[in-house]
């Protein structure tokens, strides 16, 4: 064998590795998924680019924490928001805010989750919501300086999400129905 044709193998070799592996990485981002009352979505979540987002939210998931809550905030051409509020509309107790991660070349499109906030950037706690259309204008740098953390996309029912979105709603964007987040459950 010459030395070219074992520099070429290595080569191969090597490439096919580095292929492998960054599927197998490819495959490896935590899911969680949620049965609604209108369906189920799944949503794969990125630690690599919003660390501590992700984490906070995981956290809220094992916790159980989203489990009776409901989506309190919908309108159709924008988003769909929830993780917050119990069906009568009262506002659970959460744990303390997370920095803001908008920086992190995610974008608001359609189907990504993002957390939601106040006007204060560094605000973040336990509500999230998934866009339903391109929304750059929540993308870092937004109107208000600092965007809104995406951390993750829709994987799998996002015919649910159209559901969520396409439902009446009421005084502040509220569904005239209680749309219930019965369970979020880490499946991956």
């Amino acid at each position: 064998m010459t030395m070219t044709c074992i520099s070429r193998r290595v080569l191969l070799g090597l490439t096919t590795a580095l292929l492998l592996n960054t599927a197998a990485l490819a495959g490896s981002a935590p899911q969680v998924k949620f049965q609604t009352s209108l369906g189920d979505f799944t949503v794969e979540v990125y630690p690599d680019k919003a660390p501590k987002t992700v984490e906070n939210f995981l956290q809220y998931v094992k916790d159980k924490f989203y489990n009776g809550t409901i989506f309190h905030r919908v309108i159709g051409n924008f988003m769909v928001q929830g993780g917050g509020f119990t069906p009568d509309m009262n506002q659970k107790a959460t744990r303390e805010p997370i920095p803001l991660e908008a920086k992190s070349g995610l974008k608001n499109d359609r189907g990504t989750i993002a957390m939601a906030r106040t006007s204060n950037p560094n605000s973040a706690t336990a509500q999230f919501f998934v866009n339903v259309v391109d929304n750059n204008g929540l993308n870092a740098p937004s109107p208000d300086g600092n965007g809104y953390a995406v951390f993750g996309k829709v994987v799998a029912g996002m015919d649910t999400i159209d559901k969520i979105r396409a439902v009446p709603t009421g005084r502040q964007d509220v569904p005239n129905t209680p749309i219930l987040i019965n369970s979020a459950t880490l499946v991956k």
